[in-house]
């Protein structure tokens, strides 16, 4: 005490009997302070991602957007759900643990300051004497410093006072920082020479006595080393501190402005101690200077109990997380291994053995749908190898059907001198070869239409000069005995020109067929119709003829590979029978329809045929 005045923190001051030592240091508040900006982020992180936590009412068609797709994904949320709720419950545990603790501290300052304002009330009325040195010559009391405490009457009375609290330290000091009494040393001055020692209820703890009656199995328990380190000490969490030194004092814990605040600390053993001072008055006059100290046994207590019970609750978290987790891992994990294994059976297999399991294709999650759009490219994937068979023994008949035809006429010429009935031959096998070559040509523009058709983007293309062209080409080279078009062309409700999204080659290679297939069975005065009207989002374009009609039995099947069905006034062998089968491939490649259907009037009777197209409608 160089100053003359008491300070807590001097090695000559004992709380409870042992020296304070080793008191908190800022850089371990900066440390201790990381968990209180944690528990700010987590509540912000909280604030953000409350909007990804899926409410009860939502079902997958509640989160679509309007091409169908997913706003929010169930397995984002699922994910985001399982990684932050063990986060968000260990966060709010610790934002719990700095309230609880300041409330202890508060709780107990006050009842220390309150048990010490006690202790000065009686010291000031019943321990006080006259100051013989404040009187003059004459026996005249002097108005100031007339009054001081009497060592013979504050020993016994503090000693009284003190015994129903064991746990506290009580001293007195006078104004000019002289140790008056003592309460620990009043016990031991008491206590019967050789007689039996202070009962443990009777006498101050060690300071390290924070947990009980027996303190030092307990802080020395596995479980309290463990908090401890865990926590970096009994209590890394930051006291309040006005940076005097590294001392804390209780700037957070409430107290009167005009009230001593108390000073809150650890011993070297990280005993928590808390001191309090409150003056002695007498007649307004302050006689002296009553100081309590009491180690914060509840305080320590209570914090090991809820630590304890964070603890319990991370590890309940943490297993939580890994039944969760394993939960992933049978919804996710594994249904993708599945379906990896499921891809390479596909690929191995010599047949059509290997399949999506059932299980995986019922699923209503992105899991689900991989799995669905594996069999749908697994389905299409056979399906074209299906058409590629076809196509292909289709192309091996067709072909050997003229390549037979050229044999046989070269076998019988070689047979016959007629050199008449050898000229027919030799026209014969001159139409064969023409026909051979252009069922190769076609056969060869079929099979790069699909690769020409997924490189290709569409666009919009006005229809009403594409079908005005076509018409006025025709009548420009139309020969007498061919019929006439004409044309019928309706614009949307608002006058807008009909558009559609499609490849402008491709659609007129269609048309141009359509229109050849009516120019062939339609009488030389006849007419053809060309026709477009908006159909909501689609677009109706008809090509119509006064022909005989189609069988309605062959109403599909026209549009088979190599059917052909001509007048009979053409020459056989003209047309390979590619024709609808390439527009129809065109107009599906471009996502929309084609079919044919029979004109007819109310009696029934067939007027001619007729051939719908239906594209999509271009916007704008």
């Amino acid at each position: 005490m160089s100053d003359g005045n008491p300070d807590p923190g001097d090695d000559d001051f004992r709380t409870a009997g042992l020296r304070v030592e080793a008191p908190l240091t800022e850089g371990r508040i900066a440390r201790a302070g990381v968990l209180t900006r944690l528990t700010v982020w987590l509540r912000e992180a909280g604030k953000t991602f409350r909007g990804f936590i899926p409410h009860p009412s939502d079902t997958p068609s509640d989160l679509l957007d309007a091409s169908g797709r997913r706003l929010i994904s169930p397995m984002m949320r699922r994910i985001l759900l399982v990684n932050t709720l063990p986060l968000i419950v260990f966060g709010l545990t610790l934002l719990f643990l700095n309230q609880f603790r300041n409330s202890l501290l508060d709780a107990e300052v006050n009842a220390l300051r309150e048990q010490a304002k006690i202790y000065a009330g009686a010291l000031g009325q019943s321990a006080v004497s006259i100051n013989p040195a404040a009187r003059n010559r004459r026996g005249v009391t002097f108005p100031g410093g007339a009054y001081v405490l009497e060592p013979s009457l504050t020993r016994p009375l503090l000693l009284r006072l003190s015994e129903p609290s064991p746990m506290a330290d009580a001293r007195v000091y006078a104004p000019d920082g002289q140790l008056i009494a003592d309460s620990y040393q009043e016990k031991l001055a008491h206590r019967p020479a050789g007689g039996p020692p202070v009962p443990p209820d009777q006498q101050t703890p060690p300071a390290e006595s924070v947990t009980g009656h027996q303190p030092a199995q307990a802080r020395n328990s596995f479980l309290h080393r463990f908090l401890d380190s865990l926590v970096g000490g009994a209590d890394d969490s930051p006291l309040p501190s006005d940076g005097d030194s590294g001392s804390r004092r209780g700037g957070d814990v409430g107290h009167d402005d005009t009230e001593a605040p108390p000073y809150i600390r650890r011993t070297r053993d990280h005993t928590l101690v808390i001191t309090v001072a409150e003056p002695v008055i007498h007649d307004g006059q302050t006689v002296g200077v009553i100081q309590l100290t009491r180690t914060g046994e509840v305080v320590d207590t209570s914090l090991f109990k809820i630590r304890s019970s964070i603890l319990s609750l991370f590890l309940l978290a943490m297993a939580i997380m890994a039944m969760l987790s394993w939960y992933l891992s049978l919804t996710i994990a594994r249904p993708l291994l599945r379906l990896a294994g499921s891809a390479h059976v596909m690929r191995e297999s010599s047949g059509r053995t290997g399949t999506v399991p059932s299980v995986l294709l019922g699923r209503r999650d992105e899991i689900g749908d991989v799995a669905r759009a594996l069999q749908d490219s697994a389905q299409a994937l056979w399906t074209r190898m299906d058409a590629i068979e076809r196509f292909a023994a289709d192309v091996s008949h067709e072909i050997k059907n003229p390549l037979t035809s050229i044999r046989s006429a070269i076998e019988t010429s070689l047979r016959i001198d007629d050199v008449e009935r050898q000229r027919r031959l030799l026209t014969i096998i001159a139409d064969d070869v023409r026909r051979l070559d252009r069922l190769i040509t076609d056969i060869s523009d079929a099979s790069r239409l699909d690769a020409e058709l997924s490189r290709a983007q569409a666009t919009p293309v006005a229809i009403t000069p594409l079908l005005s062209l076509l018409a006025e080409i025709h009548q420009s080279t139309r020969k007498p005995d061919q019929p006439q078009i004409r044309l019928s062309i309706a614009g949307d409700e608002a006058g807008h020109e009909l558009r559609v999204l499609a490849l402008e080659d491709r659609l007129v290679q269609v048309l141009r067929n359509l229109i050849g297939n009516a120019i062939s069975f339609s009488p030389p005065e006849g007419y053809i119709l060309l026709e477009a009207h908006p159909e909501g989002q689609m677009v109706e374009i008809a090509v119509s003829d006064e022909g005989p009609g189609i069988p309605q039995a062959k109403i599909d099947s026209i549009f088979d590979r190599f059917y052909s069905e001509r007048p009979k006034s053409e020459n056989f062998g003209q047309h390979s029978g590619l024709g609808l089968s390439i527009s129809r491939q065109i107009i599906q490649a471009l996502r929309g329809t084609i079919h044919a259907e029979n004109r007819t009037d109310g009696q029934g009777h067939v007027l001619g045929a007729r051939f719908v197209i239906r594209l999509p409608r271009a916007a704008g």
